[in-house]
């Protein structure tokens, strides 16, 4: 029968004979000193150590540290006690089981041969999970490309205008090895730039003129990439390897279509902070004018106010010469006191009308004075408005 097994027996001549309880599945060398056991376990050869703690002269637990600092070969202690505070050594200085002397006829072969089973499992697996990982970069290196993207689309949205969105472009531009031209174009403002934060006439001229070409203009080992509002122009295209050129066309179109939502959210930001100027200076110019009218408002009222007072009390006077009994008399007065009656009323109703007026346009100015408008006081000055529509 060929042996399945290959051991190295670490002991010397006494009375465990532990080589007499090994059957013929295991091939077994007896080795007595540590010199002999490091050279004989160096070629990778042997799957087992089989120690015995009865020899006095081979300092077992000493040679057992030695192998597990530079191996991960099974070692297993045989003793004659059989007693805790051995089997505890053992376990401290890396043995892998323990056996008794009782153990050597009925147990040996069974352990022995379930430990380098063990060891060949862990082995098998220790290569399955160096393949994974060996997998595992080749992949993360392919996908580098996608965590470049990613990080450039969250740091893109804390750009706040198009320099610091170009910059950071061109940043991530950096990590494909591109030298590069950028050309963003919003609704307010057109930026030109290298990646030093400056502009080169000759390429802001190319850009302008290719931004309606197509997504990708390609002349030479230079392509323009077109997305929108952005145009990008690439110097060094790596075109003698086909599957990098593509890659990178495809990478940084995707890019290009980050940079363009930021200027769209920008511009629209900058079209919300000009609404809102607008609404504030019309605003203050309605105040301005409010006052002004204000002014002629009260002067109307008073002088219409003295012109009724004015009749009535002639109107008084004139009565004893014009022939009316007394009721007649009294029934002119009364017509002429609620006359007057009337027109207090309405100069007091429209100077409550001028106030909540005044009272609004204060509050919408008050509202628009500060850059972070409260969305609670927007809603309710809303409802107020449709309320009163």
């Amino acid at each position: 029968m060929v042996a399945s097994y290959s051991i190295v027996i670490l002991g010397c001549d006494n009375d465990l004979q532990l080589a007499e309880h090994l059957d013929q599945s295991f091939k077994a060398l007896l080795i007595n000193d540590e010199a002999q056991c490091m050279q004989a376990l160096s070629d990778n050869s042997y799957q087992l150590v089989l120690a015995d703690m009865t020899c006095p002269s081979i300092p077992v637990f000493e040679i057992c540290r030695k192998i597990k600092a530079h191996s991960d070969i099974p070692v297993i202690f045989v003793s004659s006690k059989d007693c805790n505070d051995e089997r505890l050594a053992a376990y401290s200085c890396g043995a892998d089981d323990y056996l008794g002397v009782d153990d050597l006829i009925t147990e040996l072969h069974g352990r022995l041969e379930r430990i380098i089973i063990n060891k060949i499992a862990n082995d098998q697996l220790k290569l399955q999970l160096a393949q994974a990982n060996e997998m595992a970069f080749i992949a993360m290196s392919g996908t580098s490309d996608l965590g470049v993207n990613i990080q450039f689309l969250l740091d893109a949205n804390e750009c706040n205008n198009l320099d610091e969105l170009g910059m950071r472009l061109f940043q991530a531009l950096k990590s494909y090895g591109l030298s590069c031209s950028l050309q963003l174009r919003s609704q307010f403002s057109e930026k030109n730039m290298e990646a030093n934060g400056m502009a080169k006439s000759l390429e802001s001229k190319l850009l302008s003129e290719m931004k309606d070409q197509g997504r990708y203009v390609d002349f030479s080992h230079r392509s323009v990439i077109n997305y929108e509002s952005v145009s990008l122009l690439v110097k060094n295209m790596p075109i003698e390897d086909e599957k990098k050129y593509g890659a990178i066309k495809d990478n940084v179109f995707s890019l290009l279509q980050g940079a363009n939502a930021r200027i769209q959210a920008l511009d629209t930001l900058e079209n919300l902070a000009l609404e809102k100027n607008l609404v504030r200076s019309l605003t203050l110019k309605m105040k301005d004018l409010m006052s002004s009218i204000d002014d002629s408002y009260q002067e109307v009222m008073k002088d219409i106010a003295n012109v009724v007072e004015d009749m009535a009390d002639k109107i008084e006077a004139s009565m004893h010469f014009l022939g009316m009994d007394e009721a007649q008399e009294k029934s002119l007065q009364d017509t002429i006191e609620g006359g007057i009656l009337s027109t207090n009323n309405i100069f007091s109703e429209g100077l409550r009308l001028d106030k909540n007026l005044h009272e609004f346009l204060i509050h919408i100015d008050n509202l628009f004075k500060t850059d972070a408008i409260n969305p609670s006081q927007l809603k309710k000055i809303i409802g107020s408005l449709d309320k009163q529509g």
